[in-house]
């Protein structure tokens, strides 16, 4: 989750890790036959997406970002993985993301994501609480407030998902 351009920028001295171990989360599901799911908050241009009452949406106007990124080709996106575009947080908010798992009958989603403070939160609340079974990669998640990033994982994640190390995913997936 949102594993994109502009959001590897702003983190230039984790990006390379962070892609290596979710390209290897990826390739795994893929050895699988496991549906690969891509989500990236998107805005057009002058983000008319964004309400003035949205103070996160406001800072990201004002980076002027995610208008024009795209998805790392580090991940090597294969044609007819989806791309989930969303306009806030959660990659479920405002998005067909739950209809097309629904459809394909998905009840159990391994999930990563930048930043553990936004994305991550966010879509584990609503997956938890659409009763989706939750597996997060904490390896592949990066928040850039590491005492948030892991006080996250021991607690409000952990209480909706079960937290692995890329290892053990990697391990879950053979």
């Amino acid at each position: 989750m949102h594993y994109q351009t502009d959001v590897l920028k702003l983190f230039p001295s984790v990006a390379p890790t962070l892609l290596a171990s979710t390209r290897k989360l990826c390739d795994a599901a893929r050895a699988r036959s496991i549906e690969v799911y891509f989500a990236q908050i998107r805005f057009s241009p002058g983000y008319p997406e964004v309400s003035p009452l949205n103070k996160n949406g406001q800072g990201i106007k004002q980076l002027g970002l995610f208008v024009n990124d795209r998805i790392s080709p580090a991940l090597g996106q294969q044609a007819g993985e989806p791309l989930i575009i969303a306009h806030r947080a959660s990659v479920f908010f405002g998005t067909d993301l739950e209809a097309r798992l629904a459809a394909k009958g998905i009840d159990t989603l391994l999930m990563a994501g930048i930043a553990s403070t936004g994305v991550v939160l966010s879509s584990i609340a609503y997956a938890s609480d659409a009763d989706f079974r939750l597996f997060t990669v904490k390896d592949c998640c990066y928040d850039p407030d590491q005492v948030v990033h892991d006080h996250l994982f021991s607690t409000a994640f952990d209480s909706r998902t079960t937290v692995l190390s890329l290892a053990d995913a990697l391990l879950l997936l053979a």
